[in-house]
């Protein structure tokens, strides 16, 4: 394959692919350039492994620290197991990929995305989605794209608002809206939102933008490179989807029943009766026989695991029959019924805050812990490091959905749908300089029958809010799904089960306030969405969410006026960036001395921003007093309170704050003649004294007897 190039400019910068130079014994590969970072998006397909009836998609990205000119951290001094950003931004290159493949496809196809180059303002993992799109498009796989992605930023002008295509790092920092956006030339198929309270217009509005200027732009150019580059023809591959003929001998046998049986309200009834249907119709016509020969058993076991395949498709029809032409769902609820609510807060006794959330069978219990700067969890990847000040940590065990499955560290899915409610209640925080503690919240799933995401999102607003934090608004979450009948007449349904979202087309998730969206997911199985779908879904939502905010505000109407006693007391001073190291003293011994004394936790920001973390409210003012002390400026003219710390024969040196002295010379100690100065003050007297002078290096000359009464023979002098 000769070299091939194409580029496109995409937001206001060159976007380049090339293919045919580097990794050439891979199915696909595409060097992906955007600006100065560069993407390495490699497509590998390899034969199906025996006896496997699904799909093995991998989707793989890493970023090397030495395309931003870094070290990995640690002592082996290489790249290890993938960060939490690359497990996103692999969910990311899956999710939009993975459904555009024909029903049946079992051939193995790997996608891995290297960052080689990355220039700090333009982020990597948008152009890794598309680069990996590419890489696959080039290759002879069945694949229904391309597909392409970008991201969205909307900035606040003078001149109004102001939607940007792949906004900078430092665009970012303006802006309201983090929309990721994915599609084809036939609609959208991805979103991932955090967004600041935004209203479904403008939401729509970014939406529609996103699509015209940054999607279809670039899935044109992926077309164009394939067009180009000589690539193979589409290889389909065998499928392992039943023959019509066992479709039809599985229909004719089943059909009418599993209607009966999946109009049955009881899970375990109509899990029980859908069962009872096909144990029956598989032993009666799919059975295996006995004393028959190898050749013979292995296609009468290929049979049977069609039929069986056959059935889960029929299920799959008449379940969309069923709630498309009759609006019929699987527990019986109406099309825009929210399943049964209950919640509370203040489950646990020594939590920070706590509450409980279920919803139907669906069931969260959330902790909410306030810490200090020190709890801040730290990023460090190919973007300046940075602090987060909230994070969500979300548990699915096995349990939870009744079952015994192997007990380990959160993975990919759990790291999806964690961020997915961090980023939904990002949007309602206040900010640090009125709130200035660190927040964890951890939501442990007990119960699941879909949606757990976004009951994560509800009880940890409660959490929240059972915790103190101030925030804006009560923010809650729900999911739209999506069923299509034979006949293309499409249902939306609101808050799905796990049936609905395992036969349906699409969950659609949408959290939020009253005022506006904060956060969305979407994972689709059709071909792609249209705006003005995504707008009749957005209306769904938002009568879903205003459903259950009101719910929820029947519990708990707004954060509680104070944080609970069990919290750290953080109190803020300002001081002058110059006398940090005054505070911190020679060897932090001055700043140490303070914690010791006051039993307080001291953190000095850069900008001379100090946080004060201390759960006893007397001993955190007495911490605050010493630090304002150091911060202050000594001037001529000021009274202090200290300590004798010294005393010699011309004076005694007196402590105004830790690491500050000031000198009272024997004739300032009191009025008339001082023999001794040991006979006026002791080492560890507490005298009150006032500023006289400041010499030019700096020294402080105090005065004990301008605030000693005079006399009356002296005044009578």
């Amino acid at each position: 394959m000769a070299v091939t190039i194409v580029e496109r400019l995409v937001g206001g910068r060159m976007l380049r692919f090339e293919t045919g130079r580097v990794a050439k014994l891979a199915s696909g590969a595409v060097m992906a350039t955007y600006a100065d970072t560069v993407v390495l998006a490699t497509c590998v397909r390899a034969d199906p492994r025996m006896g496997i009836d699904f799909f093995p998609l991998t989707c793989d990205y890493r970023e090397k620290t030495g395309a931003a000119g870094k070290f990995p951290g640690g002592f082996r001094k290489r790249e290890g197991a993938p960060n939490e950003k690359e497990v996103l931004t692999m969910r990311m290159i899956d999710r939009p990929i993975r459904p555009l493949f024909p029903e049946g496809f079992c051939d193995e196809i790997q996608l891995q995305a290297w960052v080689m180059s990355h220039d700090g303002q333009n982020d990597a993992d948008v152009l890794a989605c598309s680069a990996a799109s590419a890489a696959l498009y080039i290759t002879d796989a069945p694949y229904q794209g391309p597909v392409a992605t970008v991201r969205v930023g909307r900035i606040i002008t003078e001149q109004g608002e102001r939607f940007v295509i792949n906004p900078t790092q430092a665009q970012m920092e303006f802006s309201d809206l983090d929309l990721v956006l994915s599609g084809h030339k036939d609609g959208i198929n991805m979103i991932e939102v955090g967004a600041a309270e935004m209203d479904e217009a403008t939401m729509l509005r970014a939406i529609r933008f996103g699509y015209d200027e940054g999607v279809k732009p670039i899935f044109e150019l992926i077309e164009e490179l394939r067009a180009k580059c000589g690539a193979p023809a589409i290889r389909m591959g065998e499928l392992n989807t039943p023959s019509e003929e066992i479709f039809k001998k599985v229909k004719d046998a089943a059909y009418t029943r599993l209607v009966e049986a999946r109009k049955i309200n009881s899970k375990k009834d109509r899990n029980a009766a859908v069962d009872a249907i096909k144990g029956e119709i598989l032993k009666a016509h799919f059975a295996i026989p006995e004393g028959i020969s190898y050749s013979a058993h292995m296609v009468a076991e290929k049979a049977l695991k069609h039929a069986k395949e056959a059935f889960r498709i029929l299920e799959k029809k008449v379940t969309h029959y069923l709630v498309a032409q009759h609006g019929i769902r699987a527990d019986g609820r109406k099309l825009n019924q929210i399943r049964d609510l209950d919640m509370s807060v203040e489950v646990f006794p020594r939590t920070h805050g706590s509450a409980f959330f279920q919803r139907g069978e669906t069931q969260s219990l959330v902790t909410c812990t306030l810490g200090t700067v020190k709890d801040e969890q730290i990023v460090d990847g190919l973007l300046a490091e940075y602090a987060k000040k909230f994070y969500l940590h979300y548990n699915f065990p096995p349990f939870c959905t009744g079952e015994a499955g192997r007990i380990m560290g959160p993975g990919r899915r759990e790291q999806g749908h964690g961020a997915l409610a961090e980023r939904s209640l990002l949007g309602i925080l206040p900010t640090s300089e009125d709130f200035p503690y660190t927040i964890r919240l951890v939501s442990d799933i007990t119960e699941s029958n879909g949606s757990s995401s976004m009951a994560s999102v509800c009880g940890g607003c409660l959490a929240l809010m059972d915790a103190g934090v101030p925030i804006r608004n009560t923010c809650a979450g729900i999911s739209v799904g999506r069923f299509t009948d034979t006949d293309g007449k499409v249902q939306h349904v609101t808050d799905i089960i796990g049936e609905e979202d395992f036969f349906g087309e699409m969950d659609f998730k949408v959290s939020g306030t009253r005022e506006g969206i904060t956060g969305i997911q979407l994972d689709l199985k059709a071909r792609g969405l249209k705006v003005e779908e995504i707008d009749v879904i957005f209306t769904h939502a938002k009568e879903g969410r205003l459903h259950i905010i009101a719910e929820m505000e029947k519990v708990i109407a707004k954060p509680r006026g104070d944080i609970s006693p069990l919290a750290p007391r953080i109190t803020i001073v300002k001081i002058d960036p110059e006398k940090i190291g005054k505070l911190i003293g020679p060897g932090g011994k001055t700043i140490r001395g303070i914690q010791e004394a006051t039993g307080a936790t001291i953190n000095v920001e850069e900008d001379g921003t100090v946080f004060i973390a201390c759960s006893n409210a007397e001993k955190a003012a007495q911490a605050k007093a010493a630090v304002e002390a150091l911060g202050a400026e000594i001037r001529i003219g000021a009274v202090y309170t200290g300590k004798v710390v010294a005393i010699k024969e011309f004076g005694c040196f007196v402590e105004l704050a830790p690491g500050t002295d000031g000198m009272v010379h024997v004739s300032e100690l009191a009025h008339g003649y001082v023999k001794k100065v040991d006979e006026q003050v002791k080492v560890g007297d507490v005298v009150t004294v006032k500023v006289i002078n400041i010499d030019d290096n700096g020294r402080i000359k105090l005065s004990r007897k301008a605030m000693l009464p005079i006399p009356e023979g002296a005044a009578r002098e």
